[in-house]
């Protein structure tokens, strides 16, 4: 953070800094948006990008990063779609911002956010430890490239183990589990909260671990494993911890909607110390039905390192 601070000029470091306690610090959303707080890659300069990119890549894990960075090259894939019928809001690979709160140079709570269309990610560092790393969001439209565009390879597929495992599990429950498991026919259009500073606090609803077989449980843990291995090592650990002493067992996995790719389908993991939702029911600039991702992980104990909502 101080290297990409350092490498800004006085204009974009005015942008890209204010104070922890602005407002603006849990304003954020993973929707095409007209303006956004921070300094736009777009601004930047090419030994800016890399300062950026190196921030990034500290923020998350090796694969984390390639899934954020091809997050952000599925925005040519839309531009070049949606040529023939453009919409409102622009289309554009480095359409993203950059923010810092307060001062990475000295002791005490500063926090970090990088967003854009499909994307944010928020943390809070106090005395050189993260000690807040949600909401982390991330999405994909279309959920498969169906043919290379801007770049980006046929059959790239973002977000293909966060959706997949999703509909292994489903498949791995026996009638009476898929009961409790599945509270509605039909997906929900959106997750829950979206934009707001602080997770639902909902009661966990569908079928917990403690019910679930041996093989059942290894099909959770990798499905959970999707979401855990985006970030960077030492904030999964923490994640882990609080797992841990939780208790596994009282995770909980909800679905809603199909149990096949292609139509609406949503699924919630919830246990004490976290909430995981995704949801894939709007078609993608193509038409394709169900191609279109939106997957989010928060912390029940609240998000920004702010005391959770009663």
């Amino acid at each position: 953070a101080q290297q990409f601070l350092a490498a800004l000029n006085d204009d974009q470091r005015e942008s890209a800094v204010m104070s922890f306690d602005d407002a603006a610090r849990v304003d954020w959303h993973f929707i095409p948006k007209d303006t956004r707080k921070g300094v736009r890659v777009k601004d930047m300069s090419p030994q800016q990008r890399r300062a950026a990119k190196r921030l990034l890549r500290t923020c998350l894990s090796r694969s984390g990063f390639d899934k954020a960075t091809a997050i952000m090259a599925l925005e040519g894939v839309l531009h070049e779609l949606e040529k023939e019928n453009p919409g409102r809001f622009a289309r554009e690979t480095d359409l993203y911002y950059f923010t810092l709160f307060g001062d990475p140079t000295r002791q005490g709570r500063w926090g970090l956010s990088i967003e854009g269309h499909h994307l944010s990610l928020n943390f809070v560092v106090e005395d050189g430890e993260v000690i807040s790393s949600t909401p982390t969001v991330l999405c994909a439209n279309p959920t498969i490239v169906s043919e290379t565009l801007a770049n980006v390879p046929r059959g790239t597929r973002v977000l293909a183990a966060e959706e997949l495992s999703g509909f292994h599990l489903l498949e791995s429950l026996d009638d009476e589990q898929r009961a409790t498991a599945v509270f509605a026919e039909e997906a929900p259009r959106e997750i829950r909260a979206a934009g707001e500073a602080q997770p639902p606090q909902d009661a966990a609803i569908g079928l917990p671990a403690g019910k679930m077989t041996r093989r059942q449980k290894v099909l959770l843990w990798t499905l959970l494993s999707s979401y855990l291995s985006t970030v960077n090592t030492d904030v999964m650990a923490d994640r882990l911890v609080a797992i841990d002493d939780a208790g596994f067992d009282n995770i909980h996995f909800a679905w809603a909607g199909a149990d096949k790719p292609g139509i609406g389908h949503y699924y919630r993991i919830q246990g004490p110390s976290f909430l995981v939702e995704f949801v894939n029911p709007q078609p993608d600039a193509a038409g394709n039905i169900a191609s279109h991702i939106h997957s989010i992980w928060r912390d029940m104990d609240g998000d920004f390192a702010l005391p959770a909502a009663e």
